[in-house]
């Protein structure tokens, strides 16, 4: 009887010493799998925010106010992301009188732009220029020779202003003009009467 008990204790104790093993090991599993999915369950809400974010910019309009020789004259509103040629399409397309020669149907619209069609054999007002009787420059639009007009302008400032404007987009504010090469604090100071921005 007592040999027995001592046989059947041995596989009583091999017993219990798996069940714990096993038991062990289960609980460790568990504590890497948490750790494991932690991160994942948290990724949803970060793209969601960048998501978010992205649907908030998409959501951006601009507003554009569309003169002179097309169908449908009028302010539009408009996709960031969206060209001239859009905006002229929106319009009704160009009259018969359009002079589209001094259109830049390529040009990326910005919000509170003036666009400005005129007739074909007009003098060259052309897109976005200053309206009859301002007597500021508009640096937004104003041509080369527009530019060139203002006190302290040369033909290679002229030039950098609207390289500078063609490759980041239209100033916002006089100070904008500090990040063209060649403009200075001093520069700013003489034209900051004569120009409007935006």
């Amino acid at each position: 009887m007592l040999h027995q008990l001592k046989k059947y204790s041995f596989f009583i104790v091999i017993g219990i010493g798996i069940v714990v093993f096993f038991f062990l090991t289960k609980e460790k599993n568990t504590e890497q799998a948490n750790a494991e999915f932690s991160p994942v369950d948290e990724n949803p809400l970060e793209l969601n925010g960048t998501e978010q974010n992205s649907a908030d910019q998409n959501n951006l309009k601009a507003i554009v106010d569309v003169k002179g020789e097309v169908m449908k004259p009028g302010v539009y509103e408009m996709e960031m992301d969206a060209r001239v040629n859009d905006v002229i399409q929106t319009a009704g397309g160009f009259s018969e009188d359009a002079d589209q020669s001094q259109v830049n149907l390529a040009q990326k619209v910005q919000d509170e732009m003036i666009i400005i069609i005129p007739k074909a054999g007009e003098s060259d007002q052309g897109l976005n220029a200053n309206p009859p009787g301002s007597e500021k420059v508009r640096i937004n639009y104003a041509s080369q020779q527009e530019i060139e007009s203002l006190s302290g302008i040369g033909p290679s400032k002229a030039a950098a202003i609207i390289q500078h404007r063609d490759e980041y987009g239209f100033f916002r504010t006089l100070e904008d003009l500090l990040e063209v090469s060649g403009i200075g604090e001093k520069t700013l100071e003489t034209l900051k009467d004569d120009i409007q921005v935006p």
